[in-house]
This record gives C-alpha cells, sequence and structure tokens, in this order.
C-alpha cells in the first residue's frame, strides 16, 4: 500500500522534502506526496511581497525579508553538494549574494530533481489537522484560496514544513500605544529608503537588528540605536549606530532606556524574534517551544512524541521540519528531508518511544551547554552530520571552519564582511570578490548583480 503522506509547506524545508521523495522515488521507494503552500509559489520566506499585514485573501503575509536583502552568510556555507552555485549560474560568484540570486538557485536545485511547480497545491492554506488515535490517520481540512472551497483529505503522515520566521513576537513597552511617530515589528519592514535622514530605534539584539541597522545606516538614516535587553551584540558600530541598554517607557517621541539615558525617535522597529505558530494544529500536537537548537518533543528535531505536559504521541507518523535555530540552513534542510523520508519508508528504523524520549530530553537540556557561538556551530554539525550519517549520506557537510571565519570577518568589521571570500568545500574555489562593496551596492537584482559578477 502507497503511505500517503501530507506536506505542509513549500519553503526551503518543505522543498528540500519534496527533493528527498523524489530522490526515494527514483530508488522505486514511491509515496504519495501531497504538498498544501498558501503562497502563490513555492519559496516560503524568499517571495519578497510588498504587503504587510493580510494578502489579498485576508490571509497573515508570510515574508519578513525586505527589498536589497543580501544573504548574511556565505553561500558556500549552505550550497548543495550535488548543485554548486558554480553549477548553477556557470560561474564563480561572490559569498553574500542578494535574495533574488539565492531563490534562482534553490529554483535549479528544484528542478534538478524533479520538483515542478505544479507538484504543489499552491494558494492552499491548512486549516485543521487532527489524529485519529484508533486509526492511526490524519485528517487534514483544507482550503482552496483562489477557488473558495474548502477540502478534506486522510493521509498516514504529517510533515510540518510552514517554518518559524513569519509570526512575530511583539513584547509590550509602556506608552508605545501613543508614539508619535511610526512603532512597527521587523516582520513588517520592507525598504530601508523609507528612512533616510530619519531617528530609528531598534528593540533586539540578533541577527533582525543587526542586519536592519546595517540597512538603515547604507541607506542614509540619520541615527540608530539598538536597545538590547541582556547583552549588547557589541561590533564596531559605525558612529552612527550605538547601542543603549532595554527600552523601559516611552513619552510622544521620547524613549526612556535602563541606564536612564533618553532621546527622541521618528519611528520604533521591534526586532523582538518570531512565534512558532500552528494555528491548523491541535494543541497537543503542536510544537511548543521557542527558537533554540534542540527541539522539545521531537526526536532528532524531527519526528513527535508528546513528551511535555498535555501533548500526545501521533505513532512516530508527526514530523516537523526545519524548526530549530539554524546556522546551517539548505543542507541541513535536505538532511532534515532525507531522513524523515527514509524513517516514512521504513528504510531506517528509529528506537522505541521510551530511548527517543530519553533522547529528546538528553539533547533539550544540552541547550544549556551552548554558551557561545563556537559551541553553537560545533552542535549543529554534529547534527547535521549524525542524520547524514543515518541516512548513508557521505557528502562533505561540515562547514564549521568557513563559519568560524565568518563570525571573525563580523567581529573585525560588521560594515564589509559581506565583501569577504570563502573556499568552497565542493568546488575548492574561493568565492569572487564583486566589484562593488557591500555598503555601495543599491542594485540587488539577479540580473544587475550577475551582470556585475567578474
Amino acid at each position: 500500500m502507497v503511505r500517503r503522506v501530507c506536506l505542509i509547506g513549500a519553503g526551503p524545508s518543505g522543498m528540500a522534502a519534496l527533493v528527498a521523495f523524489n530522490r526515494l522515488k527514483e530508488r522505486g521507494e514511491e509515496c504519495e506526496v501531497t504538498c498544501f503552500e498558501k503562497q502563490e509559489q513555492p519559496g516560503g520566506l524568499w517571495n519578497l511581497t510588498w504587503r504587510t499585514g493580510t494578502d489579498e485573501f485576508g490571509e497573515p503575509v508570510h515574508c519578513s525579508q525586505y527589498r536589497d536583502l543580501f544573504s548574511n552568510g556565505p553561500k558556500e556555507c549552505l550550497e548543495f553538494p550535488d548543485y554548486t552555485f558554480e553549477d548553477h549560474f556557470g560561474k564563480n560568484i561572490p559569498a553574500c549574494p542578494p535574495r533574488e540570486v539565492l531563490l534562482d538557485y534553490l529554483q535549479g536545485y528544484w528542478k534538478l530533481h524533479g520538483v515542478k511547480n505544479e507538484d504543489i497545491h499552491t494558494r492552499h492554506v491548512v486549516r485543521n489537522v487532527s489524529f485519529d488515535e484508533a486509526t492511526q490517520i490524519f485528517t487534514v481540512k483544507v482550503t482552496n484560496l483562489l477557488e473558495k472551497i474548502d477540502l478534506e483529505q486522510q493521509f498516514d503522515y504529517v510533515i510540518v514544513a510552514s517554518g518559524h520566521f513569519s509570526v512575530p513576537h511583539i513584547p509590550h513597552f509602556d506608552g508605545i500605544e501613543k508614539f508619535e511617530g511610526r512603532a512597527m515589528h521587523a516582520h513588517d519592514f520592507k525598504n530601508a529608503r523609507e528612512f533616510t535622514g530619519k531617528k530609528i530605534l531598534l528593540v533586539g539584539s540578533s541577527y533582525s537588528a543587526e542586519d536592519i541597522a546595517l540597512q538603515l545606516y547604507k541607506f542614509g538614516a540619520e541615527r540608530v540605536t539598538i536597545s538590547y535587553r541582556t547583552n549588547k551584540m557589541d561590533f564596531k558600530w559605525p558612529d552612527k549606530i550605538h547601542e543603549v541598554p532595554l527600552l523601559t517607557k516611552i513619552e510622544g517621541r521620547t524613549c526612556h532606556f535602563k541606564d536612564g539615558t533618553s532621546a527622541e525617535y521618528d519611528a520604533i522597529i521591534l526586532c523582538t524574534g518570531y512565534q512558532h505558530h500552528f494555528p491548523f494544529m491541535p494543541s497537543e500536537l503542536t510544537l511548543p517551544n521557542g527558537n533554540i537548537y534542540n527541539l522539545p518533543n521531537l526526536y532528532r528535531s524531527l519526528q513527535w512524541y508528546g513528551v511535555t505536559e498535555g501533548k500526545k504521541d501521533a505513532a512516530g507518523k508527526l514530523f516537523y521540519v526545519g524548526m530549530q535555530d539554524q546556522f546551517y540552513t539548505f543542507t541541513m534542510f535536505l538532511m532534515q528531508g532525507l531522513w524523515v523520508a527514509n524513517v516514512i519508508k521504513d528504510i531506517i528504523q528509529t528506537p522505541g518511544r521510551e530511548e527517543c524520549v530519553q533522547d529528546i530530553e538528553k539533547m533539550f537540556a544540552s541547550n544549556a551547554d551552548l554558551s557561545d557561538y563556537h559551541k553553537e556551530i560545533d552542535a549543529q554539525t554534529a547534527y547535521v552530520l549524525q542524520l547524514a550519517a543515518e541516512i548513508g549520506y557521505n557528502e562533505r557537510l561540515d562547514v564549521s571552519k568557513i563559519f568560524y571565519k565568518w563570525e571573525d570577518d563580523k567581529a573585525e568589521n560588521i560594515l564589509t564582511y559581506r565583501d569577504q571570500t570563502y573556499t568552497s568545500n565542493f568546488t575548492g574555489k574561493e568565492s569572487a570578490v564583486f566589484p562593488i562593496p557591500w555598503l555601495k551596492c543599491f542594485d540587488d537584482s539577479l540580473s544587475g548583480y550577475l551582470k556585475n559578477c567578474v
């Protein structure tokens, strides 16, 4: 009997799962995979939209990316062993390309492995997933947004690949509802050009705050202040960017901080992270964690077991992919997709429940030891290599040394780290140097970027 699989989401994680199932199909190991995606095309967050709030169907806008976004990490850390950037573009390109370049590369990889857009039910939003413990069957209710009809199908397995960087976490700050400038979350930030000449406060101290601060500086903001809760990012910021302790209250346009200082601002952008949000899942099967490296309730951070209070098992038939904090991205998603597909087809067998739960608890506890980026990189490297070993994948996936150099380059000069070069594991070549420094490059288009690549 062919196993029926429901895949929710066609971003990089969901598409990696489709690639994995296609690889198995080539070996005669076929599943009936139905993929639902609420956007008009695959790509997840990489599909840039000008919209904020809700889309034309009244659905929450998924994309958290913005114009002029360039990769904030080396492409050498995310390229696929069997399809390098040089394979795709026919030439060696720089390390940190813009969004359109990365999306084009992903699309090329999906095409290489026979995943077609027509394989995906786009403009279909999943409304409800239920699991019958007696029959061990999932019932999935879906709305076809274009035709405005509701559908219902049954499946043997469910894979949730809907991402976790699209639903904002928005803390409250005293007086923000009466702020006399513009207040927004980073999810709705779409274009740094609108803040040229403005004084901007960013609240947060992670990747969103880091990159939006640089975008604002690049496009001529008058002053950028970064308010941190616990620790500074402490880069060697240019004069127009500085860090202060946490925002405590807002009066008019004046923002007050924990150290007793205050200043006026034209806009506040909350770079306060995202929630794991699965409104289509029943509470007893909903992943509860924040953005951490080793996840609760998931064996290998993938296969669901109801370990924490109020959760239930799903007979090992429910999977979440791409849900942890990430150094590794595209190659990790591929390993996750291959691992899940191999488990579903019984090509690899996971241990019994007791052993899986012990491993989940052990790995979750190990998050406390991840106290610096070297430990985080090493831990995720070990995780990716563990998945690869279990599925018999032998390509060289360890890019930890590239990550170390990238972190060192950022510490050395936060304005120029995107201009540095890195050596590919798979071509052995050092990335090209873009003729225009990132700080002076204002064309983020695919055609414009490739035209300037030597």
